[in-house]
């Protein structure tokens, strides 16, 4: 091995340490609570370090983003390829969708609801962005109807999942209700008796 390869192997390393740390640290505290300086103390760097990896706060949190989506996508690929027919792929997509938000609420934050600087819809978002919308859309096709844009029938069937998921962490709707109201969503989108 060289050195060049190690060193790139040892900040690769460091990157993952970063990220998992602010992830962490997110999820059990908030992301108020992730600073630079947090962070370096977490991880035993100091702070020019972990500016030699990242510009700053929002840097680490388009990181933490990425890889959210990464997990993200990879559930929704395991709940659509799981189920039999359209419909149920679509209501375990949604299903899978809503228990990730809820599981996971500051990550869910850093990649849908929290500012952050990284390129959405295009194509040059990142492959995780693109692979969690992919899995949406793998969902949403069957069901749309011929010459119907099934881009944007994707998009309107994530903003009422994300809606969903933001009006019930805010408190706007009571939680007791969510599987029925997951449940009206998706008929809308596929009517009962269709495969």
């Amino acid at each position: 091995m060289t050195i060049q390869t190690r060193r790139e192997r040892e900040r690769a390393e460091r990157e993952r340490l970063i990220v998992t740390a602010a992830r962490e640290l997110a999820e059990a505290e908030g992301w108020d609570a992730v600073t630079t300086r947090r962070l370096a103390d977490e991880i035993e760097y100091s702070q020019p370090v972990l500016y030699s990896h990242f510009k700053g706060k929002g840097a680490i949190m388009a990181a933490v983003a990425v890889q959210g989506c990464a997990d993200l996508a990879d559930e929704l690929r395991a709940a659509r390829t799981a189920a039999g027919s359209a419909r149920e792929a679509l209501a375990a997509v949604g299903g899978a969708y809503t228990d990730f938000a809820r599981r996971r609420p500051a990550l869910y934050d850093a990649m849908f609801t929290l500012t952050v600087d990284l390129p959405f819809a295009t194509p040059e978002a990142p492959a995780a962005l693109q692979d969690a919308f992919g899995e949406l859309l793998q969902a949403v096709r069957p069901i749309a109807a011929e010459g119907e844009d099934t881009g944007l029938l994707t998009e309107t069937y994530w903003a009422g999942l994300h809606g969903l998921v933001t009006l019930m962490r805010s408190g706007r709707l009571p939680e007791e209700a969510h599987e029925r109201r997951l449940a009206l969503l998706i008929g809308h989108f596929v009517p009962q008796g269709t495969n």
